[in-house]
């Protein structure tokens, strides 16, 4: 290259092919002084004056980030065409200067459907899908027809159903062919998005050309539609049809078997995966880490993470969430530190990951990777503010947690959901009504079972009986979503907490499914508190027809029928008892000591430190009966 520079300044005359190679070689490293050099060559050469020369140029400056230079230089274009004027309005997009752009359009002589679809998708880019659309209808208004990048590039901004089926009109009318795969998957993505997933299928079926990319956005409809088996038989339609999959099918597929917990599944995709080659790839590995983890073998998750050569920010983060969802914050935390040391750089799921772990005697930890976040500027990113909120929640730091809440602009759902219920669960239950007031005020976000699981759980804390069943009743009416057996089970908890337990056995027999345990549960307890052993006995039974694998029912029958000396049923329940093999929980604690976390389950016999633990017990035992002694002789 740099003999070519030398023969630019001798003798020899460069040719076109050596400027257009030179131009298409400058644009790949970004670099500014290099697209000085080049326009300082086409000056030098007489070559600037020419449009398609100035254009390229133009196209380097605004590559290189240049846009000053580029817009002088676009200035200086003695013929500028069509073409300069979608170059700069397309560069003046790509470095953000937004104004400028609408300037420019508002400038231009002569619009083309290039022109337009450069508007479209810069205003799409800077997230605003309203102006992107309206932009859309300006260009219908003035005849341009608008080509396939055009309709790929709506179909990604839609949503509510009825734009997405006049767009889809729109593509029939402009007589897209069925044989362009492009535009009919984006056409099926956008049904999937929208959960038209009938809509998606029916694309589908009448596309004339289908791609890998076509089947696995089918796999991805079927399985969102909540079908997973039905999209893992599409899957194997697929290769029978001789379509070979790529990374992105793989790693949909081994995600699909750990929602269904199909550990027999997910090994024969990892295995085929291995034979096609495809487990190197980072986001096929994290997927397979996540099954193994979500099917209960998280030291499989272990293996294969250490089995892999290169680290990065995915595949720690799925490591790192696996130990989280199993409960072994040390652990996650553990290979927090290690990533960090590997130099793999933590993004935001890193950190919401990490923090999702922590626990009460793990706070101090928590704290320092707060402080990290905030020292690398993920703090105030909605999934890391929303795991700082549940950390401190977690940990009763209430006052905490509700000040990332107020410095946290943008709020998501789970933000929400994860305030409202955290002040629930800590006794606040005046201020988790107040957010969730606060909450229906905002618009475009409607609340999920989630949001009104968190206010039932906070009457129920606080025994607000009127406000739990008026917005237990409004439910369906006022939010559209049918009650489930969490939320039958916080109502009938806070009638038992009141006292109201025939109103709460109503209830759960007027349910329209088989109540779950936990409610039959909440009964039992009210009913014994209370002692109306009639109900308590009759509770009990109906939980015996289910099976519980809790062992209170049988040792509530036990009690009842010793009670009343009918002891041919105290025996057969303490048989059932007995085949079913159900033991009492078994209790257990955590305590943090310096950089250490012990864990102390009940009869444990043998712990870490175990004399020094037991002679500490039997000074305080000692010393409990020396008090004991002295108030008696007092």
């Amino acid at each position: 290259m740099f003999s070519q520079h030398r023969r630019a300044h001798g003798l020899c005359m460069p040719s076109s092919f050596y400027f257009s190679r030179l131009v298409d070689r400058s644009l790949l490293p970004k670099c500014p002084t290099l697209a000085r050099i080049v326009h300082a060559q086409l000056v030098k050469v007489g070559l600037i004056d020419n449009t398609f020369w100035g254009n390229r140029c133009l196209q380097l400056y605004f590559k290189s980030g240049f846009v000053f230079d580029a817009l002088q230089l676009f200035e200086a274009i003695p013929g500028k065409n069509t073409i300069s004027w979608n170059v700069c309005l397309k560069g003046l997009f790509k470095n953000d200067y937004l104004n400028h752009a609408l300037y420019l359009f508002d400038e231009m002589p002569e619009r083309d459907v290039v022109s337009w679809n450069t508007m479209i998708s810069g205003f799409a880019s800077f997230g605003s899908p309203r102006t992107a659309m309206r932009t859309f209808l300006d260009m219908q208004r003035y005849v341009i027809r608008p080509t396939e990048f055009t309709f790929s590039t709506l179909a990604t901004l839609v949503t509510c159903v009825r734009h997405g089926e006049q767009i889809h009109g729109n593509v029939i009318c402009s007589g897209v062919s069925l044989s362009n795969p492009v535009v009919w998957n984006s056409l099926m993505d956008m049904y999937r998005r929208l959960g038209v997933f009938d809509y998606a299928l029916s694309v589908f079926l009448t596309m004339d050309d289908r791609d890998v990319i076509s089947w696995n956005s089918l796999i991805l409809c079927c399985s969102d539609s909540g079908n997973k088996l039905v999209a893992l038989d599409q899957f194997r339609v697929m290769r029978e049809m001789g379509y070979q999959p790529d990374e992105y099918t793989f790693s949909t597929v081994v995600s699909i078997c750990s929602g269904l917990r199909d550990l027999c599944k997910g090994k024969q995709a990892i295995g085929l995966c291995i034979k096609m080659g495809f487990l190197s790839n980072t986001v096929v590995s994290g997927a397979a880490i996540d099954m193994f983890s979500k099917c209960n073998r998280l030291e499989d998750s272990v293996k294969l993470f250490g089995h892999l050569e290169k680290w990065d920010a995915v595949l720690c983060n799925s490591l790192v969430a696996s130990y989280s969802w199993h409960g072994f914050g040390e652990e996650a935390l553990k290979l927090f530190i290690l990533a960090m040391r590997q130099r793999v750089k933590p993004d935001m799921f890193t950190f919401s990951s990490v923090l999702s772990s922590m626990n009460v005697v793990m706070l101090d930890h928590g704290a320092q990777v707060h402080s990290l976040a905030v020292k690398l500027g993920f703090d105030l990113d909605t999934p890391v503010a929303t795991s700082l909120m549940e950390m401190y929640f977690k940990t009763g730091l209430v006052d905490s947690a509700m000040r990332v809440f107020a410095t946290t602009d943008e709020k998501d759902l789970f933000f929400w959901n994860t305030v409202i219920i955290g002040l629930a669960r800590n006794s606040r239950a005046n201020e988790s009504l107040a957010i969730f007031r606060q909450f229906l005020m905002h618009r475009g976000l409607k609340p999920d079972k989630v949001t009104l699981m968190g206010v039932l759980v906070a009457c129920c804390y606080a025994n607000f009986i009127y406000e739990g069943i008026q917005i237990f009743s409004s439910m369906e009416k006022a939010h559209g979503i049918d009650p489930e057996n969490e939320h039958y089970a916080c109502i009938v908890e806070l009638l038992c907490r009141v006292g109201m337990i025939n109103e709460a056995n109503d209830i759960a027999e007027k349910m329209p499914f088989e109540p779950s345990s936990h409610i039959w549960e909440s009964i039992l307890y009210a009913s014994i508190d209370l002692g109306d052993t009639r109900l308590a006995e009759r509770v009990a039974e109906r939980m015996l027809e289910s099976e519980p694998k809790s062992s209170f029912p049988y040792l509530v029958l036990i009690k009842l029928y010793e009670m009343t000396w009918r002891w041919e049923n105290s025996v057969r329940i303490r048989y059932a008892l007995d085949k079913q093999k159900l033991k009492c929980a078994q209790g257990s604690s955590k305590i943090g000591i310096k950089r250490s976390v012990y864990c102390f389950e009940a009869n444990q016999l043998q712990i870490h430190g175990g004399h020094d633990t037991w002679a500490t017990l039997e000074l305080l035992s000692w010393d409990s009966d020396d008090q004991r002694s002295a108030e008696h002789f007092v």
